[in-house]
């Protein structure tokens, strides 16, 4: 799967997602420090889930009604890093197909998808 991780996502997901066979472009090893709009373009011209743990990406998919290849928004704080990423890397593997163009948050025990109108 095509995956675009913004730089708040932590490097230790990012390897793992890696590991597990994924093509992950990593914003933090390309472009550090792009706009999230540009974040989300670059992800648009990949074709690209982006993954990401910061929250202003809802404010471009909801209010701006920017168009996206799927937002998955991780709210993992307080966790582990390990911990983190075996959540993250689990939800994918387990419902990656019904991620792209949705925007998903995944939480502690809990995993919201919301599909695009």
């Amino acid at each position: 799967m095509n995956l675009l991780a913004d730089e708040s996502v932590d490097r230790q997901i990012v390897e793992l997602l890696r590991h597990d066979g994924h093509n992950v472009i990593y914003v933090a090893e390309l472009e550090p420090g792009i706009s999230d709009e540009t974040v989300l373009l670059r992800a648009n011209e990949q074709g690209a889930l982006l993954r990401t743990a910061d929250k202003d990406f809802g404010e471009l998919v909801f209010r701006q009604k920017l168009i996206h290849h799927g937002v998955v928004l991780i709210r993992l704080s307080g966790l582990s890093n390990q911990t983190k990423t075996e959540i993250v890397a689990e939800v994918l593997r387990e419902r990656g197909a019904i991620l792209a163009k949705a925007f998903s948050v995944i939480s502690p025990g809990m995993i919201r998808i919301r599909n695009r109108l």
